[in-house]
């Protein structure tokens, strides 16, 4: 049964979430002034990037499966430290390789957050709110997101390389919260009974999170890709830079508003159904957003954010109810090993914006999220509906 605190302590591990996804976002904004004051090579500045990247997104499952094992991790607000201490410090290392180790290192603290908060966060729930509270999670992390970029450009702007010390503030502020109000699950069983939504046996729970990490990296294929190159798209269809952002933020959130819908009514109508039916819509609105023009083109940019985003919190439902009992294990697949791979697929977009154009390109976006819908339909899931209920 869902303790009377979990809302509140979920909005806790919310605000942590936010945090601790400011510091990815800003490494671009940081390397992007190295370049530029110290003359790396654009190589040099993507491996940072790549370093960064492929350490959490890889290393997430592997933390995830020693929690639920061994029933150990890092403290959360010592994972957010880790980010926010060695990501500011890329700004003022000076010796390259001493960087790159600072990114391996910001990086292993955001892989060593994710899991672990994720699956306090689905202890914290029940059937009848898992979507709704793991949303509230979730959006977390989109705000910081979204924060990032301007937080560090903030920072560079008014005292340049130097200034990224200060992006270290919010890390610790988090981490003494964190510390003052730490999240805990009483009677937390590492050996949970299966979900009443999973098929019994483990080999099919496994060929359940298989599809379900193979629909997840297509669609984070369609995020990245989107988030990528929708502001140049917007440019060259004659949007100046600053209104072509603005458009992308907006869609991004757009995507909150869905993230927090779709969490809500896959409680009460069913996690397979409502995430179908957000990615049919992802693929209509995406594909008239790129096919008409005018007002009309940028409220289905809109639309397409929402449905987009509306199935991300409820595919971590359905991976916390095929494994009940690896939940820090399914936790990293789904927010570390699938985005990760997604990752990937955005320098086989740009090839693609390269040799067709960049409408082209982002029409071709239309096939991963055509084929992850299909996987999502024939996920061998079938979880119950339930009524929701207030905690």
């Amino acid at each position: 049964m869902t303790l009377p605190q979990a809302p509140r302590t979920v909005w806790v591990l919310s605000g942590a979430h936010l945090v601790a996804d400011l510091y990815g976002p800003a490494l671009p904004a940081i390397i992007a002034l190295l370049v530029l004051q110290q003359g790396y090579s654009y190589l040099a500045a993507g491996l940072l990037i790549t370093v960064y990247n492929s350490v959490s997104s890889f290393a997430q499952p592997v933390i995830g499966w020693i929690h639920d094992r061994r029933g150990i991790g890092l403290p959360l607000g010592v994972s957010i430290l880790i980010s926010g201490l060695f990501v500011p410090l890329i700004g003022v290392a000076g010796d390259y390789l001493l960087i790159l180790l600072c990114c391996a290192i910001a990086a292993l603290g955001h892989a060593a957050f994710h899991p672990v908060a994720l699956a306090t966060t689905g202890r914290l729930s029940e059937d009848a709110n898992r979507g709704r509270l793991l949303s509230y999670f979730v959006v977390g992390g989109n705000l910081g997101f979204a924060l990032g970029p301007v937080a560090a450009g903030a920072a560079l702007d008014a005292f340049g390389l130097p200034g990224t010390l200060l992006l270290a503030l919010p890390a610790i502020g988090i981490a003494l919260l964190l510390r003052i109000f730490p999240p805990a699950v009483a009677g937390w069983i590492r050996n949970a009974a299966p979900h009443a939504g999973a098929e019994p046996g483990h080999m099919k729970e496994w060929r359940g999170m298989v599809v379900l990490l193979s629909a997840s990296s297509l669609r984070a294929v369609v995020i990245f890709g989107s988030v990528a190159f929708l502001p140049a798209y917007l440019v060259g269809r004659g949007y100046d830079l600053l209104v072509a952002n603005t458009l992308a933020t907006a869609m991004l959130a757009a995507g909150v508003a869905g993230q927090m819908a779709g969490g809500a009514l896959s409680d009460r109508r069913g996690r397979k159904e409502v995430i179908v039916a957000g990615m049919a819509i992802a693929i209509v609105t995406l594909a008239a957003f790129l096919f008409t023009g005018g007002w009309m083109s940028l409220l289905f940019l809109l639309l397409f954010g929402f449905a987009l985003w509306s199935s991300f919190s409820v595919t971590l439902a359905i991976a916390h109810e095929l494994m009940p009992g690896e939940l820090g294990l399914s936790s990293g697949l789904l927010l570390g090993f699938s985005m990760g791979l997604g990752g990937l697929g955005v320098a086989v977009i740009g090839s693609l914006a390269d040799s067709i154009g960049l409408s082209g390109a982002l029409t071709v976006l239309l096939y991963p999220l055509a084929a992850a819908t299909v996987l999502m339909a024939v996920l061998p899931y079938r979880g119950k509906r339930t009524v929701m209920k207030t905690s």
